[in-house]
């Protein structure tokens, strides 16, 4: 057990380096799963967008996974944001349910999930942080964000701003966290997996990553894209 505790590894590795300003900056393997998991949904979006081009009347195989993808991606943007806010949002929601999908099923082909490094998931977190602020001061009076970070209680009693303040900072915290630590916890314990019993770890493993990457994925991916249109959508409440 000992040497094969040595081989476990799941952490992040700088690849190489380079000045910028007088500082080293380091390309990590987490940079180049996500440049591989990029380039794999960029060819797919340039051969999806050529065989819509030239669609026939009557589908064939890969022209009806494409319109089922669109058609789920907009039933569940227009069913939760409703019809005010699911068309403005509809390409932002699918393009990182796409990412963070393909990026948690990563694992099955040999990557680290990008999702995995807190880099990635922070990023996606403040984006939509931005958002939801962006679309709450475009679509809301002042007064009614005022009364709202003052509730429960009345606007001129605003005990309760700090914490509604909190609150307000915690959501990209939450997000972020809750996405890295399930995606993490997969990948640790299929490196513990191959580590330990690399001996043994011979096709049952299969099993492990259809619950860690595709299935736990899966549901994170859901999980990160409704609360972000929940959060989006409360913003449209009085159009």
């Amino acid at each position: 057990m000992s040497g094969g505790a040595d081989d476990i590894d799941f952490m992040i590795h700088g690849l190489f380096s380079y000045q910028l300003f007088g500082h080293t900056v380091w390309i990590t393997t987490s940079h180049v799963c996500i440049l591989i998991v990029m380039l794999v949904i960029l060819i797919f979006a340039v051969i999806a967008n050529r065989k819509i081009k030239h669609a026939t009347e009557v589908p064939d195989g890969f022209q009806n996974v494409i319109e089922l993808i669109v058609e789920k991606l907009d039933g569940v943007v227009m069913g939760t944001m409703g019809k005010v806010a699911g068309p403005k949002f509809v390409n932002y929601i699918s393009t990182i349910f796409i990412f963070i999908f393909m990026s948690n099923i990563s694992g099955l082909f040999g990557l680290r999930p990008p999702t995995a490094d807190y880099g990635t998931t922070l990023a996606l977190g403040l984006i939509t942080f931005f958002l939801i602020h962006i679309t709450q001061f475009k679509n809301l009076p002042l007064k009614q964000i005022w009364v709202d970070m003052c509730s429960p209680l009345p606007p001129w009693l605003p005990i309760w701003f700090p914490i509604n303040v909190i609150s307000e900072i915690a959501v990209p915290i939450s997000l972020s966290l809750r996405l890295f630590a399930n995606v993490l916890s997969g990948t640790v314990m299929m490196a513990l997996v191959y580590g330990l019993l690399s001996k043994i770890a011979i096709i049952w493993p299969a099993a492990l990553h259809v619950y860690f990457d595709l299935f736990s994925g899966a549901i994170q991916t859901y999980v990160f894209c409704m609360l972000t249109m929940t959060y989006i959508s409360q913003n449209y409440e009085q159009e």
